[in-house]
């Protein structure tokens, strides 16, 4: 692994750091080091003044492999690259900055560095509205040297950060790692300073991001992908909640679009079906691998695995028993309900402290000479493997009858997963039964990439899109019966744009397993699904992923529909539409206006305007003010009397009356009045 060639630093060149466009992107970048007496420490955090010192301890413990998922080799150097996931502090925990930031980071600070307090109070400003959750991706060096005790040193650069942009993280870790490990703590500022130069991300789209006198094009995940912070909704299109599938298969639908599905899980590819549905209901998962870039690309895998879907379960792609939830987790007993998650672990301990999970599923390859046995790779002849020989669908298939397969079927699933205790499997453990068939004709379209790693590469992203198509496939057809709960509505012709649209279809759990049992699941679902279909939307209905994307999914489309009514309003002939109208939907009318104008007023003064505000504004008064010039005398000075709705009249331009139409004599009312 080696830094990109055209990345070089020249402190001339190097721009300056602005800390709250570098808080779009990363939190921070820390540098940990494994200490023989003291464990993990925090050498570096740039900028400093960012974690409390609990997360410090959390973010230190989650950036080391096990000792158990170790290389044993006797190499001068191994490089990792793996990412984990943690719950936030409250953020009134900020102000208790770690002492090994603001001591050993600030001593460090570069003369021409910005500010500490100012980097600090940036911080402390972003964290108010910060993400449940951070992110940490970290470049792991091992490095043995007989020379030092117990023969080497670890060290780990970690990027933190509030969002899941693998595709902008690994990649720069590729270059800072390297980078850092050549020249040091000057790699950190430099990198930094890069960073607080790119644009703000924008979900959805390809952003190219320059390091140096290179660039990283990258797509970002879609904003339907993403988590909504602090009940605030991402911008996001109607599109995306449309069930039909994309033409351009690199642009992601939805999170670690660029995971690596059939590496990862090229030796349980036919439980790839199990676990999509486990992932759609909200079943507890545990994923136990030998190293941490294997459990967190599992990990991935699977929360990529249900898009366009928004994936509400709490996933950890590498979990330590260092992590607070632990406790709680290991606290469980047999009966007891596990919280939905999925928790990536390299650490067999998770095997007796978490017996009790309900799916286990056991993925990837230990090295060669590492202590645990890959016995799942044996082939016939007994010897040791590093892949699979084929991957056609009779290779693939653990259905064939034979007395052995049977046998050893049998012996997995009565001891358990346990059983890797002693020895490294490929299988899944669940008593879970799947209504989804796997596909067959998917299977038999991956190609068998042999042995050499430049063709095996390039094999694995074709295979990748086939993997990847079918499952954004199988999801969006599965999600499609929903469509009509998110479907907006226009102005019919001729109808007043002025009122509030209808509302959308309303929604009840019991009638729309009723309608669906009578219409089908679509023929898409039926070739794949066996007839005990409609219990998988029921549990879909009861799992943490439902309520929260149909929530999004209907408040994007209300606020689809409230802009196609703006625009309706922007288009709309006022003296024309009067024409037509009886007085009292003239009345009426003046009052919508009214209550239309006031909105964009209260909009603009909190800053929640659209761009296109001032010019709605201008044509809501026109309006107002036409319908106003056809009210009897009466009336008008009746409005005039209110101090709000004569500031509204005020300045508004002046309509032509109707033509042909006298004045509406719409009369007033009192409790005198004979009728």
């Amino acid at each position: 692994m080696s830094r990109s060639p055209s990345f070089s630093v020249k402190s001339g060149n190097s721009p300056k750091l602005d800390p709250e466009s570098l808080q779009q992107w990363v939190v921070a970048f820390c540098i940990i080091r494994f200490d023989l007496e003291q464990g993990q420490l925090i050498e570096e955090c740039y900028p400093p003044g960012c974690l409390t010192q609990d997360e410090e301890l959390e973010i230190a413990f989650s950036s080391f492999p096990d000792s158990v998922s170790q290389h044993q080799n006797r190499s001068s150097i191994h490089d990792s690259v793996f990412f984990f996931r943690i719950q936030r502090r409250e953020s009134s925990q900020i102000d208790n900055v770690s002492s090994t930031e603001m001591t050993k980071s600030d001593k460090k600070l570069d003369p021409k560095s910005p500010d500490v307090n100012v980097l600090k109070r940036s911080k402390i400003n972003n964290n108010s509205n910060a993400s449940r959750y951070m992110y940490g991706y970290v470049f792991n060096r091992q490095r043995h040297d007989e020379r030092l005790k117990r023969g080497g040193e670890q060290k780990s650069l970690v990027i933190l950060t509030h969002s899941p942009y693998s595709s902008v993280f690994r990649p720069l870790l590729q270059i800072m790692g390297p980078l850092y490990f050549d020249i040091g703590r000057k790699a950190l500022e430099h990198i930094a300073a890069y960073v607080s130069m790119w644009p703000a991300p924008v979900p959805g789209k390809l952003m190219e991001l320059p390091i140096g006198n290179a660039a990283l094009k990258v797509n970002l995940p879609p904003a339907h992908s993403l988590p909504s912070e602090n009940g605030m909704l991402l911008k996001e299109s109607a599109s995306s909640m449309a069930p039909f599938l994309p033409n351009n298969q690199s642009v992601p639908q939805g999170l670690f679009h660029d995971s690596d599905l059939f590496g990862i899980f090229r030796g349980v590819l036919l439980q790839l079906w199990v676990m999509w549905e486990l992932l759609l209901i909200g079943e507890p998962l545990l994923v136990i691998a030998p190293t941490p870039p294997q459990c967190s690309e599992a990990v991935a895998g699977l929360v990529s695995l249900v898009a366009p879907l928004l994936c509400s379960v709490d996933f950890r792609p590498y979990f330590t028993i260092h992590d607070p939830k632990f406790a709680h987790l290991n606290s469980l007993r047999e009966g007891d309900t596990f919280p939905p998650m999925i928790l990536g672990v390299t650490n067999l301990f998770f095997l007796k402290s978490l017996r009790n999970m309900p799916h286990v599923v056991s993925v990837g390859s230990p090295a060669p000479n590492t202590n645990r046995l890959a016995l799942a790779s044996r082939s016939s002849t007994g010897r040791l493997t590093g892949r699979a020989e084929g991957f056609g669908f009779q290779q693939l298939s653990l259905k064939k009858f034979s007395p052995s397969n049977l046998l050893n079927a049998m012996k997995l699933r009565r001891e358990g997963p346990l059983c890797l205790m002693t020895e490294h499997k490929e299988a899944i453990w669940s008593t879970y039964s799947a209504t989804t068939k796997p596909d067959t004709s998917i299977l038999n379209r991956l190609i068998d990439a042999g042995m050499s790693p430049r063709v095996e590469e390039s094999m694995s992203v074709v295979n990748n899109e086939i993997l990847r198509r079918h499952f954004l496939e199988l999801t969006t057809n599965f999600l499609a019966p929903f469509g009509p709960y998110f479907r907006t509505r226009t102005p019919s012709e001729g109808s007043s744009p002025f009122v509030d649209p209808p509302p959308l279809i309303p929604f009840n759990a019991d009638e729309f397993l009723g309608s669906l049992s009578e219409r089908g699941p679509g023929k898409f679902l039926s070739k794949r699904m066996r007839s005990n279909w409609l219990d998988l939307y029921r549990r879909f209905l009861q799992g943490p992923n439902f309520a929260p994307w149909f929530q999004r999914r209907r408040a994007v489309a209300e606020q689809e529909q409230h802009r196609l009514w703006r625009q309706a309003r922007m288009k709309t002939d006022i003296l024309h539409l009067m024409s037509k109208m009886s007085e009292l939907e003239i009345v009426d009318s003046f009052d919508c206006i009214e209550r239309h104008l006031l909105e964009e007023t209260v909009a603009q003064q909190s800053g929640r305007a659209s761009t296109d505000s001032t010019a709605t504004c201008q044509k809501l008064k026109g309006d107002l003010q036409a319908i106003f010039n056809v009210l009897p005398n009466d009336m008008q000075q009746l409005l005039l009397l209110n101090p709000q709705k004569a500031a509204l009249l005020k300045g508004a331009p002046d309509h032509t009356k109707l033509l042909g139409r006298p004045l509406v004599q719409v009369g007033v009312v009192s409790s005198t009045s004979p009728r």
